[in-house]
């Protein structure tokens, strides 16, 4: 007869937890944006925040718009942040204004100040804004408003409606280029974005006590009950969002570490991932602003014994996916195992160059260490898994662990194709 050891019982005791004091939490100091301690204030000098009144806002949302259609630019600003502001259009001038549809002719060229968003020096501040996917707006619902994900460009009166090549920061760019030499090999993805819900003081989590720590990990992770599950209502208020504007998400849960969540965008093909991850983002930033709770995208953004967060990549081609692809998928397993491979993608796979990721990728907390590439069967402690039905199926796709949540989803999409696929298309 076997002996079954007690499930060991979860410490209610409360613990000094790092971050406290918001000056010697590196997590906040991520967060914000700050490498000086100097300017950041205690607990106790922190005043009480506003509410915003969402309810009389309502009010206000219901007025008759007529003509008028809304419509968000959204971008990348400098500093890997998304921006966005509205400008008005006019039903009458859509290209087809019976059948309620906004195409992306129908959207014209606009502008911003770059110098404001550490794009542009002051002295030549204007980036311009070309609009590349377009989504119905759901927070402003009932009419044809729209979200606009735009790419950034230089201004160059010389050139066809002015439009110059792309910022350093447009990283869309080089994506779209590479996307379209490896259009034939319909490269689909699914990208599994983690998060973490943050109080309004910015560093301590959901489900965190202000002084200490919850309970270790364990009950968490897809849980259920009011005990375990912290932030349900942003992750299902941005679900719906998702949902109706058009973003092929395709499930959300909750994580291993308290108040952390994922969602998932796709299958997508090509470029459209990584513009639907990023209209995702933005809908979910805007939908915590309204439960008044901030969003991390920190790969660890709290020490110790915490799962970080990651944005895992789901990756297959058409002849992946085909009968006979598994020896496909273990071509790109070699590619990417190849000798430099895994310090150039590790470079590509947070926002700051690999070092974020050097926080994260450990060896522990589900993944591979940050310093070699290794791939498995259904492993989670390797940089890539490769699905247990993948591999007796002999076709399907690969899962790349090591993005950081963080990740640009373009630069990360792009580069996987770069190695993997690139090759053989060019060739």
């Amino acid at each position: 007869m076997s002996h079954i050891a007690p499930a060991p019982r979860l410490s209610t005791a409360i613990k000094k937890r790092p971050g406290n004091d918001p000056s010697q939490n590196s997590g906040y100091m991520r967060l914000l944006g700050r490498s000086s301690t100097s300017n950041v204030p205690k607990n106790e000098d922190v005043p009480p925040y506003q509410t915003p009144n969402y309810a009389l806002l309502a009010e206000f949302m219901k007025l008759d718009m007529r003509d008028v259609i809304q419509a968000e630019y959204v971008w990348v600003g400098g500093n890997n942040e998304l921006r966005s502001k509205t400008k008005t259009l006019h039903s009458s001038d859509m290209s087809d204004p019976r059948s309620g549809q906004i195409t992306l002719a129908d959207l014209p060229i606009w502008n911003y100040d770059g110098s404001s968003t550490d794009q542009a020096p002051g002295s030549d501040s204007e980036v311009l804004l070309k609009p590349c996917a377009v989504f119905p707006d759901p927070f402003r619902p009932g009419g044809r408003n729209v979200l606009v994900l735009c790419d950034c460009y230089l201004p160059d009166p010389n050139k066809p409606n002015g439009l110059g090549g792309p910022i350093p920061t447009n990283t869309r760019f080089k994506c779209a280029e590479i996307m379209d030499k490896v259009a034939a090999t319909e490269p689909w993805f699914g990208i599994e974005q983690e998060y973490n819900l943050f109080e309004p003081d910015g560093y301590t989590p959901l489900g965190f006590p202000k002084v200490g720590f919850p309970p270790g990990q364990g009950p968490y992770y897809c849980g259920i009950g009011a005990e375990n599950a912290f932030g349900r209502c942003v992750a299902e208020a941005h679900y719906r969002s998702c949902v109706y504007a058009g973003i092929t998400i395709s499930g959300i849960n909750a994580e291993v570490m308290p108040g952390q969540w994922e969602f998932q965008v796709g299958p997508c093909l090509g470029i459209e991932s990584g513009d639907h991850v990023l209209m995702a983002r933005y809908i979910l930033v805007r939908v915590a602003e309204q439960f008044q709770v901030r969003i991390s995208f920190d790969p660890k953004p709290i020490e110790g014994d915490w799962n970080g967060a990651g944005c895992h990549t789901n990756v297959s081609t058409k002849e992946m996916r085909a009968p006979g692809g598994y020896d496909i998928i273990l071509k790109a397993m070699d590619r990417l195992g190849a000798p430099g491979k895994q310090e150039e993608h590790i470079k590509t796979y947070d926002i700051s160059g690999g070092s974020d990721n050097t926080r994260r990728l450990t060896g522990a907390h589900e993944t591979a260490p940050i310093t070699t590439f290794s791939y498995g069967v259904a492993n989670r402690g390797c940089s890539v898994r490769i699905p247990r039905m993948t591999e007796k199926e002999k076709c399907g796709y690969f899962e790349d662990r090591r993005p950081a949540s963080n990740m640009d989803p373009y630069r990360v999409t792009g580069k996987i194709m770069e190695t993997c696929v690139l090759p053989d298309a060019v060739n």
